[in-house]
């Protein structure tokens, strides 16, 4: 769906903001006086009274500019931020997306309400229908263009164009955690993420052979039980000044996890496709920052793995040796990606010289537990890292919520046989898990963990810009955080 600004358009579909308990704007007056009155009769004769998320759909006469009117609810002025102007547009898009019509506007004021209408809009316009092969010409989308008319053109495109990007980068990590395991698995996540070199980064994947020679036995350790090969993706991009030290992002791509040897229960194990959510966000973030030309340095690091239960997969009892040189006792083979990101987060402070790392996964079951489905975990070393990263998240609706860390913690990840074990026992699960990770931090390095199992992808109600069952959480977040904070 194509996006544009302007101070005034013609459209199958005209689309109006109007507000809670409010009469019909000055916008929509004209076109309610040429049809007669039938905009203000929606508003006198039905239970629309502008409350956010209301919709009315008017037919209009023959002749008139529109073929269609919508009156969208937009709940109180006061309170309409960044949320409600995106929501406003994406209600919009999921009434008229597949209509029949193919073009509409929707008046939505100055520069930056339009900038976020029209980012809502796109995020809802999202859809992953690949696989459908005998789909009806109802159920695709007809609509194909969306002006937004603001008293800015100029100023709105301005406002749009990193958010754009953002969202772009949203775009690219839902495609990655909606695909299937048979088609995403780490040799052809690494192509994908070849692909991005046509936007300016520099790509570089390491096989198993160069990644044994790292002494990464972790990461290895995880993927030996699968056919697929596993690999880890570099992504560089280079926008700031030459020799600057880089932001890091690291994140977790376990591919499919059946839980190894301590295997999963069946029902619901489908849900692992999402288990790369972490790399897909990274991957997604790195996209958004090229396509931006963000003026700063960022590494991507993925480590990209399959854990299945073979006969050559890692056994509870095993003792994996780390590329920084600790040992790990394997109590549990489903804390996986706590060993894949190990050794991806010594590689980034071995290689590199970082600013800040983060690190994100769907890590654990417990941060659902204490989160649900609405903030990820947040865990670091660093007060100032945790303020800047929590801001950035209220600011673009993927929010975080800090969660304490303390040697306290420590005595329960210790082993009677290597220098820790994988996991904690059932206290503290999330908590637990970065406390293994902060093992693997250099000391002086800014780093922060975010857990977003709960958040990655989500069953049920959900927000009207997240039509998917991928949420693609992370490249809002993290290119919000770098470029307010970084560039």
């Amino acid at each position: 769906m194509k996006i544009t600004f302007a101070e005034s358009a013609k459209a199958d579909i005209a689309a109006f903001i109007v507000d809670e308990g409010d009469q019909l704007p000055e916008a929509a007056q004209a076109l309610d006086k040429a049809s007669g009155g039938l905009l203000s009769e929606a508003l006198e004769g039905g239970r629309f009274d502008g409350k956010t998320g209301q919709q009315a759909i008017v037919v209009l006469p023959k002749g008139a500019e529109a073929r269609r009117a919508v009156l969208i609810g937009g709940g109180k002025p006061k309170k309409r931020d960044t949320r409600a102007l995106e929501n406003i547009g994406a209600h919009l898009v999921k009434a008229i997306a597949a209509s029949g019509f193919k073009t509409a506007s929707l008046v939505a004021g100055d520069a930056e309400s339009a900038a976020r209408a029209a980012v809502g809009a796109k995020l809802a316009a999202y859809r992953f229908d690949t696989y459908f092969t005998k789909m009806k010409p109802d159920q695709k989308p007809s609509l194909s263009g969306l002006t937004v008319v603001t008293t800015d053109p100029k100023g709105a495109k301005a406002a749009y164009l990193p958010l754009d990007a953002a969202t772009d980068g949203t775009y690219l990590a839902r495609d990655l955690v909606n695909l299937p395991p048979n088609d995403l698995y780490p040799e052809s996540f690494a192509e994908k993420v070849k692909e991005l070199a046509a936007l300016g980064l520099e790509v570089e994947i390491l096989g198993e052979k160069q990644m044994a020679k790292l002494g990464m036995g972790a990461l290895l350790g995880v993927g030996q039980g699968s056919v697929k090969d596993s690999q880890l993706g570099i992504m560089k991009w280079n926008g700031g000044k030459p020799g600057e030290d880089p932001v890091v992002l690291v994140g977790k791509g376990v591919c499919f996890d059946t839980g190894g040897i301590s295997l999963k229960p069946g029902p619901g194990m489908e849900e692992m496709r999402g288990d790369m959510g972490g790399a897909a966000a990274v991957t997604g973030t790195m996209r958004a920052l090229a396509q931006a030309k963000a003026k700063v340095n960022v590494v991507g690091l993925i480590g990209l793995v399959e854990n299945m239960p073979d006969g050559n997969a890692i056994r509870p009892g095993d003792i994996l040796r780390s590329a920084s040189g600790q040992t790990i006792e394997v109590q549990n083979t489903d804390a996986e990606g706590r060993l894949v990101l190990c050794d991806v987060l010594w590689y980034a402070q071995e290689h590199f010289k970082p600013k800040a790392v983060v690190d994100l996964a769907t890590l654990t079951g417990a941060i659902v537990i204490s989160l649900g489905h609405h903030h990820a975990g947040l865990f670091s070393n660093s007060d100032d890292l945790a303020e800047e990263l929590t801001k950035a998240g209220l600011a673009e609706g993927e929010r975080v919520w800090r969660l304490p860390m303390g040697p306290e913690y420590d005595s329960l990840i210790k082993s009677k046989f290597a220098d820790m074990r994988n996991i904690g026992g059932r206290a503290a699960g999330s908590i637990t898990a970065a406390q293994f990770l902060k093992r693997f931090v250099k000391d002086g390095v800014r780093w922060a963990h975010i857990d977003i199992a709960g958040v990655a992808w989500v069953e049920g109600e959900k927000a009207p810009t997240d039509p998917s069952w991928a949420s693609g959480f992370g490249p809002r977040l993290l290119t919000k955080w770098i470029m307010d904070n970084y560039e």
